[in-house]
């Protein structure tokens, strides 16, 4: 019988086995420094948020590099949301936040994790319900609609997009009762009586438009996490349509599963 596999006695669960090493141990020289890096931000992490990285100059003198490889190092964390910009430098992000794929609000989800929810108003529209948007929000061709588009925030951090569809009738006086950077399902619960029953998510990976990035304040380049909810009222009514976008470099997404 063989001898089990050496790494497998430290492998953290989680984390890429091996490290992300191949097993002929040849890896490209940015991926090296990228861990590296790693290892620096965990210590940055135990310091608080924010703290600062050494410059690119001060990395390849201390990884003895290139400036280009320290670049396609930072490049990658800066994806993967271990690092952000902050005017001229780069600091710690700390960790993503965590949003459960729940009917709970973007609002409890936020609060739960200690930080500040908020929204910012792009545009409250009415218009005529398009044949294709119709299904999902039980509504007729040409009937009143509103669209709610809103910029997330967290601790005042642009993250997200959010675009919502919803009949007129269920909500005639949105445009004057409602208070945009307040939760939308607050609202419709406390103001008009509706509870939310279920709803269907598909969720992807996108890349923002250029309009979609200059309102969330990225790189068109960024991953994005796309979700689509058709939600129902308690009677099994379709009630709403929600396009959210999310940056992938501030959110991950947990469930807990069941058995059917």
């Amino acid at each position: 019988m063989e001898e089990p596999t050496a790494y497998a006695h430290h492998h953290q669960p989680g984390l890429p086995v091996r490290s992300g090493i191949p097993e002929h141990g040849r890896i490209p020289k940015y991926y090296a420094v990228k861990a590296r890096i790693s290892g620096l931000l965990d210590e940055l992490d135990e310091l608080g948020e924010g703290r600062p990285l050494p410059t690119e100059r001060d990395l390849a003198e201390r990884y003895e590099v290139s400036r280009e490889t320290v670049r396609q190092a930072l490049r990658e964390l800066l994806l993967e949301g271990r690092l952000r910009r902050s005017g001229r430098g780069t600091v710690a992000a700390g960790p993503k936040l965590e949003q459960p794929l729940s009917l709970a609000s973007y609002t409890e989800g936020v609060r739960r994790q200690g930080r500040t929810p908020g929204r910012h108003l792009i545009g409250l529209e009415r218009f005529a319900c398009p044949a294709a948007v119709a299904p999902g929000i039980g509504a007729e061709p040409g009937e009143a609609v509103w669209h709610l588009e809103r910029v997330l925030l967290a601790d005042e951090e642009r993250v997200g997009l959010e675009s919502t569809y919803l009949r007129v009738a269920r909500a005639p006086r949105l445009d004057v009762d409602f208070q945009p950077d307040s939760s939308f399902y607050g609202y419709l619960h406390d103001s008009l009586g509706i509870s939310f029953g279920d709803a269907d998510e598909k969720i992807e990976t996108v890349l923002a438009t250029p309009r979609e990035a200059l309102l969330i304040g990225t790189p068109p380049a960024l991953p994005m996490l796309l979700i689509h909810r058709f939600s129902r009222d308690r009677d099994g009514g379709p009630l709403e349509r929600v396009r959210s976008l999310y940056r992938g470099d501030r959110f991950s997404f947990t469930t807990h599963l069941r058995p059917e």
